[in-house]
């Protein structure tokens, strides 16, 4: 985002997201542990329920530094937005130079063609018998649903961010085109901030007990597992394919609650055709989609979006060849949205 046309609002409304971002999630820890000393039957209701927000709060703290993935948290100084960014993905112990180069990657080739970037489409070769084309649908539904409903795209971006971590540059290149790029320094550098993300833990479990570490980060991050797996996708589930990756995309209705908290991301659609706008402007500059992908709006809300997913995958049975038997999947080298 160029000085000269950086919003004069920018500074106060980042400060203000920032702050409430970070008070909010300490106020949620600290509930959670303070809810734990009690000793009443509604204080164990209660927890459960505080852990479940603090899991939907760690989304939030993702979307922000969705934002400075983009380089535009602090568009005037990028040591500034890169560090901030990190600073929010620490509870996560997800590099930002990781996030940005997937999330590029995304951006770039989202749902190009079946076999990429589209996590809801299967490939798979196409079995003689009856029986096992029925076990191959039943295996690439019990894929879907465990990647949707039971936290497998957290799983799917944790596998993808532990191979930009550790694997040999030489070897990562042949796994995905995302690697296209990325090099030795980026690998040591998204290291130390990984060991920052563990340090953490670590130290919160230290200074506060695995008790109280459990209570305000374990265990809201298998809930922020849950709900990112939940809305990671809705935006481009069942979205059509081909070169205009800008439009493999949909908007969803506004909802005061979770434009707020997930920073008017039911955008999306704009977000996808201007990722250089702030969360803030993003309603301003809603457009249909061309008339070509109109038809990818087929959900109004987010509850719609996600219950849409449990229509299953789109399956593609094509003749057996080596690359079907051994490359089933879509090639993406994380969930990203």
């Amino acid at each position: 985002m160029p000085m000269a046309h950086v919003d004069p609002r920018h500074r106060p409304l980042t400060a203000r997201l920032i702050s409430e971002s970070v008070l909010v999630a300490l106020v949620l820890g600290a509930a959670a542990i303070k809810l734990d000393a009690l000793d009443h039957p509604l204080a164990r209701a209660l927890i459960v329920a505080v852990i479940l927000l603090q899991g939907c709060w760690l989304h939030r703290l993702y979307v922000v530094a969705h934002e400075a993935s983009h380089r535009k948290l602090w568009p005037a100084h990028p040591g500034i937005n890169d560090a901030l960014g990190q600073l929010l993905l620490l509870p996560l112990m997800l590099p930002l130079r990781i996030h940005r180069k997937i999330h590029a990657f995304h951006h770039g080739h989202n749902r190009r063609d079946e076999r990429t970037s589209a996590l809801d489409t299967f490939v798979i070769p196409r079995r003689t018998s009856a029986l096992g084309r029925a076990l191959n649908r039943a295996w690439c539904y019990l894929l879907w649903y465990l990647a949707v409903f039971a936290g497998g795209f957290f799983v799917h971006s944790l596998v993808s961010v532990l191979l930009f971590l550790a694997m040999p540059m030489r070897i990562a290149r042949t796994i995905s085109p995302a690697f296209k790029g990325w090099r030795i320094g980026d690998q040591l550098r998204s290291l130390a901030s990984f060991g920052l993300g563990v340090g953490l833990h670590v130290g919160v479990a230290w200074l506060l007990g695995t008790r109280a570490w459990a209570l305000s980060m374990g265990w809201p991050l298998l809930a922020f597992a849950w709900v990112y797996s939940l809305l990671v996708y809705i935006y481009h589930y069942r979205t059509d394919y081909g070169p205009d990756v800008r439009f493999h995309v949909r908007g969803l209705n506004r909802h005061p609650i979770a434009s707020w908290w997930l920073l008017n991301f039911n955008e999306h659609d704009t977000h996808h055709r201007q990722p250089k706008l702030p969360w803030y402007q993003l309603p301003a500059h809603r457009e249909p989609l061309p008339h070509a992908h109109a038809s990818n709006q087929k959900y109004d809300g987010i509850a719609a979006a996600i219950l849409a997913q449990l229509r299953g995958p789109r399956i593609i049975e094509i003749p057996e060849t080596p690359e079907t038997i051994e490359n089933p999947m879509p090639r993406d080298p994380g969930a990203s949205t």
